[in-house]
């Protein structure tokens, strides 16, 4: 996994290092109701959507994610309830044959 992961990082590194160089030239960002202006290099802007969409993707990804998690809590809990109970049915089990075994002589 690790192995992937650097690949991944050298080749985002490879493409955003030249896009950072050749678009450093300032651009003016605005909001139409609000009064002011920001000068952002271009990369700047871009690498800040580009978080923006990674950022919301991944919320929308969690949320998605809701009813699988729910359901994985609903059993993991069910599979903790049916260990005790069969913890509790084996100890029954034994102490049963332990006083067979004790009360009979052989």
């Amino acid at each position: 996994m690790k192995v992937v992961y650097w690949a991944v990082t050298l080749v985002a590194a490879a493409l955003l290092i030249p896009f950072a160089l050749s678009n450093r030239e300032p651009v003016s960002l605005g909001f139409w109701p609000l009064p002011f202006l920001v000068d952002l290099p271009l990369y700047l802007l871009v690498l800040l959507l580009l978080l923006a969409g990674f950022v919301i993707g991944a919320a929308a990804a969690w949320i998605a994610g809701r009813r699988t998690r729910r359901e994985s809590r609903r059993r993991r809990r069910r599979v903790e309830a049916l260990e005790r109970e069969l913890v509790a049915a084996r100890s029954q089990l034994e102490d049963r044959a332990g006083q067979g075994k004790s009360g009979v002589p052989a």
